[in-house]
């Protein structure tokens, strides 16, 4: 730190939320900084185990400010219910603060990403249905609705019917829904004002005064690289930027803020939703990764596809965030599968191969990957604390996804556990001391 962005390397998933959860308890402020409740980031403490959405994940640090920032897009409903669960837990809201200038999530954003869904038909791109897209897109389109509106009613009536009117001949299916009654919108929307009004801050200046006192921000990313709008894998995609330059935008800092980037990834590779997973397994390991891992969404519940380590895809995301530290999570449940592939190159059916990440979607879409096979180990490692009480070969598989990517591993996850990893080369003491 002080200004560490957290990422992650593939395409979600990757456990950014545990990451987060352990340098927060050392950070002064956390901000979320895109993304919506598309988002599910699961916290293992102890026999408790935290499921969050919107809150940034170092709200369980009693002496850390969280923070909405304005690149976020906001589901009112989903957020004070996660308010309310988390206090029916113990665990208060005082710290929290919600940029006044992010955008929320409104019910016809919902069903507008449903019956867009419906209408691509086997080529849906899988959202989660949640509105995520619709509202980002009335964001682009400046008919969007701010966390600032819900404050007045008579601005927050008129921006809704501004944003409805382009709206109404895709609406018309739903023209009798209650949700969507002016009137109705307007009440519920103002009253999760009055809900959320003591937490709506000025995000942005809360993390220009830290960073100018010298304390630290931790700036904390949704969704994955590969899923980036401009640099992911097109249409397949979020709705947002999930790579560090974003953290920028989202969160409205400066990029000399910005002092080091740490990407998340698994040690294996996983995706939810449509779209070109090269390294692929739809076969018995798959299945084996799948059940090991608990491959199953923590919004959705869907069952993730999954398959080995994508090194090329990964180095793509390393040079595209700046990478300067890498995460390996979950370690452990590569344990007795074995030999382990990794993707070093693709290879097109034409036959051309391609050791970069290929810019085409044509290519990409029908590239497989050809792999190396690397040693696997039966031993149980998730007790390690250190490097020296892992097995030689997952020492040697670390050091060959090192080396590939280019950029120094600072933790490994060996289990669901807080507890459960392994900090590398002093990272701990660096983090704790710049802290």
């Amino acid at each position: 730190m002080p200004g560490l962005v957290i990422v992650g390397a593939q395409w979600g998933d990757e456990g950014k939320g545990k990451v987060t959860d352990l340098l927060a308890e050392r950070a002064d402020v956390v901000v979320r900084f895109q993304g919506g409740n598309n988002a599910g980031h699961t916290i293992v403490r102890g026999d408790e185990e935290f499921k969050l959405h919107l809150i940034p994940s170092g709200i369980l640090h009693e002496g850390t400010l969280c923070a909405i920032g304005n690149g976020v897009v906001i589901d009112p409903k989903i957020l004070t219910e996660e308010i309310e669960g988390l206090k029916r837990r113990g665990v208060p809201a005082a710290n929290l603060r919600i940029s006044a200038n992010a955008h929320m999530i409104m019910p016809y954003h919902v069903l507008l990403d449903t019956a867009g869904e419906a209408r691509l038909g086997s080529s849906m791109i899988g959202t989660t249905k949640r509105g995520i897209g619709p509202c980002y897109a009335d964001k682009s389109a400046r008919l969007g609705i701010r966390v600032q509106d819900l404050l007045d009613e008579k601005i927050l009536r008129k921006k809704i019917m501004a944003a409805m009117e382009p709206k109404r001949q895709l609406l018309r299916p739903h023209a009798k829904d209650p949700d969507l009654d002016l009137h109705s919108m307007t009440e519920e929307y103002v009253t999760y004002g009055h809900r959320l009004e003591h937490y709506i801050a000025d995000t942005a200046r809360l993390c220009w005064d830290e960073l100018d006192a010298g304390r630290s921000v931790l700036f904390e990313g949704a969704q994955g690289a590969l899923l980036d709008l401009d640099h992911g894998t097109y249409p397949f995609v979020t709705s947002s930027n999930p790579i560090a330059g974003a953290a920028c935008i989202g969160a409205g800092v400066g990029p000399t803020d910005i002092d080091d980037v740490w990407g998340i990834t698994k040690a294996y590779t996983t995706r939810v939703g449509s779209g070109p997973f090269p390294s692929e397994l739809e076969d018995e390991t798959g299945e084996r990764l799948r059940e090991n891992g608990g491959e199953f969404g923590t919004t959705t519940g869907r069952p993730r596809r999954c398959g080995w380590l994508d090194l090329v895809a990964l180095r793509y995301a390393a040079r595209l965030n700046g990478m300067t530290g890498l995460v390996i999570t979950k370690l452990d449940v590569l344990t007795g599968i074995g030999p382990i592939g990794v993707a070093v190159r693709y290879r097109h059916p034409e036959g051309a191969t391609f050791d970069q990440f290929p810019y085409h979607q044509s290519v990409l879409h029908r590239a497989r990957a050809e792999y190396e096979e690397l040693p696997g180990w039966d031993e149980d490692i998730t007790g390690a604390r250190s490097l020296e009480d892992l097995p030689q070969a997952a020492r040697d598989y670390l050091d060959y996804i090192a080396d590939f990517i280019g950029v120094p591993i600072t933790i490994v996850g060996v289990g669901p556990g807080r507890d459960q990893v392994i900090w590398v080369s002093g990272e701990q003491e660096a983090v704790l001391e710049a802290a």
